[in-house]
């Protein structure tokens, strides 16, 4: 006897394989979605380690008080904490800070001899809540940090 080679062909009447665009495969598909873990697979880093330019640079403020024993300069970068940031005296009735001081903007006011003082050098200022005016100090991104 001869024997036939018979190709699998798909069986009428709905005994085929399943289409796709069936119900029950749109559910299976759904389902296997759903499953997906959409969180980040890393935590997300600040900004200041993926953006080296934002790290902290040096700020200078100068003062002009010859009179002055004691100048310190206080604001939104030190909780408006005076004595968190004294002044050096730089001779000649010049007080300078060296502030360490990330890219963004800034209130503060000085203090010479306990009193509260506006920084007749300061570009801009705005009104607090005190009847008085704050400076405002803006930093930039560092141009001297090299990226890569």
């Amino acid at each position: 006897m001869k024997e036939r080679a018979s190709a699998k062909r798909p069986r009428r009447g709905g005994l085929g394989p399943p289409s796709t665009s069936s119900r029950a495969a749109v559910k299976k598909v759904v389902r296997e979605e759903s499953k997906v873990d959409l969180k980040p697979s890393q935590p997300i880093q600040p900004i200041s380690e993926r953006f080296p330019a934002l790290e902290e640079q040096e700020v200078i403020l100068t003062f002009f008080a010859p009179e002055a024993k004691v100048v310190q300069v206080a604001g939104t970068f030190n909780g408006w904490h005076p004595e968190a940031s004294p002044l050096e005296h730089g001779g000649d009735g010049e007080w300078i800070a060296r502030l360490m001081l990330k890219s963004g903007q800034y209130e503060y006011r000085f203090v010479v001899d306990g009193e509260w003082s506006d920084d007749p050098q300061a570009a801009q200022s705005v009104a607090n809540p005190h009847g008085g005016f704050n400076s405002v100090l803006k930093v930039g991104l560092d141009d001297t940090t090299d990226l890569l």
